[in-house]
């Protein structure tokens, strides 16, 4: 009975202590003139981090691609994985899903992956972005677990930058807790 009290207090001090560091941390108030002052663009294009960036990435053409393989590839860049508010962890649809990419990929070779890691609005630019490369990072290791090999992976955090819904409600925010899927040669 003692160890479980003694564990219990260790995780309790450990989540006080990551729950007053996140709160702690001020955010930089900067003041931009209206007349300096970047548009949406410019701010969405320097926020977003990208992790392992392809140098060279030839989007796949469906068109150039053998028809039996269209719906493939369109189901595979079709198909996200979900997450729960606030959290990396993978769920067991989202390692279902996953497998079949890896199967889709162990046996098409010449295909590479972006895994883009996507937040919902709720929490600081900075946070979501940070979480979102953790998402994005979560799906990668899985899929190098699964035999797939880490040159063939890239991932990019988009943060709350590109939501899959909009509006500001609970089904919004969980379409865009979401890993999205982009092929490339």
């Amino acid at each position: 009975m003692g160890k479980k009290v003694m564990t219990g207090l260790v995780a309790m001090a450990f989540v006080c202590s990551v729950l007053f560091f996140v709160t702690s941390c001020a955010k930089k108030q900067v003041n931009i003139s209206e007349a300096v002052k970047p548009t949406v663009e410019e701010v969405q294009e320097e926020v977003v981090v990208v992790k392992e960036a392809p140098k060279e990435v030839t989007v796949v053409d469906i068109k150039e691609v053998p028809p039996e393989l269209v719906r493939q590839i369109e189901g595979f860049e079709d198909t996200n994985i979900y997450f729960d508010f606030d959290k990396s962890n993978l769920k067991l649809e989202a390692q279902a899903i996953l497998k079949k990419k890896a199967a889709f990929l162990r046996y098409n070779s010449s295909f590479a992956i972006l895994i883009g890691g996507n937040c919902d609005n709720r929490g600081t630019e900075e946070y979501n972005l940070a979480l979102g490369e953790r998402r994005a990072d979560s799906a990668k290791q899985y899929l190098i677990a699964l035999g797939i090999s880490g040159d063939r992976i890239k991932t990019v955090s988009y943060g709350e930058l590109r939501p899959a819904d909009p509006a500001n409600n609970e089904v919004a925010w969980t379409l865009n807790r979401r890993d999205t899927f982009k092929l490339f040669q």
